[in-house]
Formats: C-alpha cells, sequence, structure tokens
C-alpha cells in the first residue's frame, strides 16, 4: 500500500469514526393517504448528540396545491409527535407549481412521527383528521 492510499484510508476511517460519535442520519419514506394518493413524501433526520437536537428536512413530490384537495384546504401543516405527547405545529410545507415542497425543522426528540394535514388555518390548535403524509423516525 503507497504511503498516500495509506493516509487517505486512514482519514476516512477517522472522519467515519467522528460522524458517528456525533449522532446518526437517516432518511424515512413517508406514507401517503387516501387523501393524496400520488404523492411522495420523504424526512430526512439527523439526530446530534451533542445538542440533543433532531435536524429534520421534510420533502414532499406529486403533492398537489391544498386548493386543489375535495374538499379544499389552504395549507399542508407538518406536526411532530413524540411517543405520548400531543402534536406539535412544526409550520407549513408550501408546494409550488411543480407540486413540490419542502420545509425544515429542528426537534428535541429522538424518536416520534411526523405528519402533515390538509388544514383551513395555517397555524391550527390541533391536527385535523385529513392526513395527507405520515412516518415514524426511531432510533
Amino acid at each position: 500500500m503507497t504511503r498516500k492510499l495509506f493516509y487517505q484510508t486512514a482519514l476516512v476511517g477517522l472522519a467515519t469514526l467522528a460522524l458517528a460519535s456525533v449522532g446518526w442520519a437517516k432518511t424515512y419514506m413517508m406514507q401517503a393517504s387516501s387523501i393524496t394518493p400520488g404523492a411522495v413524501g420523504k424526512v430526512d433526520a439527523n439526530y446530534d448528540k451533542n445538542s440533543g437536537n433532531t435536524q429534520i428536512t421534510v420533502k414532499a413530490e406529486h403533492l398537489a396545491k391544498p386548493t386543489l384537495l375535495t374538499p379544499s384546504a389552504t395549507s399542508y401543516v407538518v406536526w411532530v409527535q413524540s411517543d405520548g405527547g400531543q402534536p406539535l405545529d412544526q409550520g407549513v410545507l408550501t408546494v409550488g407549481d411543480g407540486e413540490k415542497g419542502d420545509t425544515k425543522l429542528t426537534t428535541t426528540a429522538s424518536k416520534f412521527s411526523i405528519f402533515v394535514t390538509a388544514e383551513n388555518d395555517p397555524h391550527p390548535a390541533q391536527p385535523s383528521d385529513r392526513v395527507v403524509l405520515r412516518t415514524n423516525v426511531q432510533e
């Protein structure tokens, strides 16, 4: 093994070890409901052991604008619900003309459900029963 290859291999190994000690990162596919059966969603979750926070990116494709649903809605709202806890409003998932949308958020939870609902208010007190995408994040 050449000296250069040895150092490159060692550097990759150290970087992998450093990242492993910081936390974990995973992608979770979201399940679409009958309200938006063609929608595809995924959640990228990055847990940082040092801060205790999980950085989340929610991405959706083939998701009709909420005004085109039957019955129509004005917004898609993202919710995070820890085991046994109340769902917490994390903001609006805005869908553009290409039927795509994404949003970023942070939570202190490491195990939780994340779901998107169709709402008539961008900041409802509680989620409606109109869930369009859902997944569980657990590590």
